[in-house]
């Protein structure tokens, strides 16, 4: 079971690459333009995707920023935001080489945003936070279809499974 979260933990970096190399090439007003979406653009779609993370992994870690709103802004700059992704989907691959199969299946207990205590099996939560990204990303590669008129970068699986490589972002976000 483990080896299954460790590919999902890698396949998501690598989706997330692939998405945030689109999302910077764009100019500033199509990556802000309100095109529909539950979180209105591509900015605020990647930016519920980095806020649920982090409340996440607060909740299984016990460490980390813990949001407050599920709409609240992170990083209003998107080399910061994709910065901040990065080293969150590290902290997600560190979480998941954490736990064994046994971990996996024990309840883990945390609160929700409202303050209510929840009890769920760890494969759980973990598959629901796996879930939420690739939904969540799936919008995301809506709207880049949506402001550019053309397909954005594939993020299959199968395409990580077969070895595509992500891209190297370095010299962008040293910008």
């Amino acid at each position: 079971m483990k080896n299954q979260f460790r590919e999902l933990a890698a396949y998501n970096a690598w989706a997330n690459l692939r998405l945030y190399e689109a999302a910077l090439a764009l100019p500033e007003e199509l990556y802000r333009a309100d095109v529909g979406v539950f979180f209105r653009s591509l900015h605020g779609t990647l930016n519920h995707l980095l806020l649920t993370d982090r409340l996440w992994l607060t909740r299984l870690t016990g460490a980390g920023e813990q949001p407050r709103r599920l709409d609240a802004i992170l990083c209003e700059d998107r080399l910061a935001l994709a910065r901040a992704r990065i080293m969150e989907d590290a902290r997600l691959k560190e979480v998941v080489e954490g736990c064994d199969d046994t971990s996996l299946l024990r309840p883990h207990a945390y609160r929700t945003t409202s303050g209510q205590p929840q009890e769920q099996v760890l494969a759980d939560i973990l598959l629901h936070l796996f879930n939420h990204q690739t939904h969540h990303r799936g919008q995301a590669h809506a709207c880049i279809s949506i402001v550019t008129k053309h397909e954005p970068p594939p993020l299959d699986l199968l395409l990580f499974q077969r070895g595509l490589p992500p891209p190297d972002l370095t010299a962008r976000l040293q910008a």
